[in-house]
């Protein structure tokens, strides 16, 4: 039986122009975990990565406060949804930049409504796939994981949709429970499956041990 570690990335850049960017934040949140994971004697046996840059660069944190060397396989089927496409196709009209707690709750009811009539099919956001064809991308990183690691620790870096999408799969969940998953999602947080040629199980979701305690209060982020 192996162990699946799902990663979401550290804090991006929400609200700017470029959300495809760790902040400061974000990476010494990845390095925290490295680090943690390094002074536990855990290693991966492989590394798959989505292709976004704030997955590269989790990584390379993670990389880094570990010592780790893994040459990772990137996977585009890991790639986070588009949340302005998918609010879009129920707000056409653009939104103020979400720096107020009204307008960031905003951006979330609207994400949240945009999601589920995507995964029902009823709205096709511009430039991204259909529900259908998401999941079937996490999913086939999960068959991959199954097919080629029997026995070992394989982690996943990626975003909250793909990881609760794979959550969704694994513990056959509505629509509904599984966007309540992704909009609880944190940064850096860890999900690990076990698993086996034939399936997954679900271990710990949402976990944050590398920033348990006091002097990392402030480090934890959702966006």
């Amino acid at each position: 039986m192996g162990t699946l570690y799902l990663v979401r990335h550290g804090q991006a850049s929400f609200g700017a122009d470029d959300y495809d960017q760790l902040s400061d934040l974000g990476r010494r949140q990845a390095e925290r975990l490295g680090q943690y994971w390094a002074s536990r004697g855990l290693r991966f046996d492989a590394v798959i990565t989505g292709s976004l840059r704030r997955h590269a660069q989790t990584w390379a944190g993670i990389a880094s406060g570990a010592g780790m060397d893994h040459a990772p396989l990137v996977w585009p089927g890991l790639d986070e949804y588009d949340s302005h496409a998918v609010i879009e196709t129920i707000h056409p009209h653009p939104l103020v930049k979400p720096d107020t707690p009204e307008l960031y709750r905003q951006h979330f009811r609207l994400l949240r409504d945009g999601l589920a009539q995507w995964m029902a099919g009823t709205v096709s956001p511009r430039g991204m796939p259909s529900y259908t064809d998401f999941v079937h991308g996490v999913t086939g990183a999960l068959d991959h994981v199954r097919s080629h690691h029997h026995g070992q620790n394989v982690l996943i870096v990626s975003s909250g949709g793909p990881i609760s999408t794979a959550m969704g799969h694994v513990l056959g969940l509505s629509p509904d429970a599984t966007i309540d998953l992704n909009m609880r999602i944190r940064n850096s947080a860890v999900t690990q499956f076990q698993f086996t040629p034939k399936r997954h199980a679900l271990l710990t979701y949402n976990t944050l041990p590398h920033l348990d305690g006091p002097d990392y209060d402030s480090w934890i982020t959702y966006a």
